[in-house]
């Protein structure tokens, strides 16, 4: 949380601790109680993630949240849905556990991640905003590309300075 260098150092740190833990094949809450260990060390930071693995054999997604919004998941025949998983506390406040969802992930579904910069304002109820997310997630499927697009273009307001990160992952079957 924040901005500027310190900030931008900070998540450098924290994406160099998350690149060397993943290798690990550690399961998400257990990765992400060493972050929060990690996050602790540094000078007053506290940061929000949501880290996800992918297992495409198993056709499931093993999920872990520490504060941070919830994923979308995006499914043919169904309505998209923010996923219900334990929020979790930031990054850096330690002494909380943190727990692992096990959603399942067909090939062709979706998952949307992104930060508060896209569904936050200052005017509008946060519930009202993630309505609107799912609801320009819901239609013809379409190039992840051009869903990113829309939703940049829909969602994000030129008046608020929040940094904005979008992902779409589509699960793919296995080779």
């Amino acid at each position: 949380m924040g901005s500027g260098i310190p900030a931008a150092a900070t998540m450098g740190r924290l994406r160099t601790a998350t690149t060397t833990l993943a290798s690990l094949d550690l399961d998400p809450a257990r990765l992400l109680e060493h972050l929060d260990k990690i996050t602790e060390g540094l000078e007053q930071a506290i940061a929000t993630c949501v880290y996800a693995v992918h297992d495409p054999h198993l056709r499931q997604c093993r999920i872990a949240n520490a504060g941070h919004l919830p994923p979308v998941r995006v499914r043919a025949g169904h309505p998209p849905e923010l996923l219900d998983l334990p929020t979790g506390v930031p990054l850096g406040v330690g002494g909380v556990p943190f727990s692992t969802t096990t959603v399942d992930l067909e090939p062709g579904d979706r998952l949307v991640f992104y930060t508060d910069g896209l569904v936050e304002t200052r005017r509008d109820p946060l519930d009202e905003r993630l309505d609107t997310l799912l609801s320009l997630l819901d239609g013809p499927d379409r190039p992840l590309e051009e869903v990113c697009d829309l939703l940049l273009r829909t969602l994000h307001e030129p008046d608020n300075f929040d940094d904005v990160a979008l992902l779409i992952a589509r699960a793919t079957a296995p080779d």
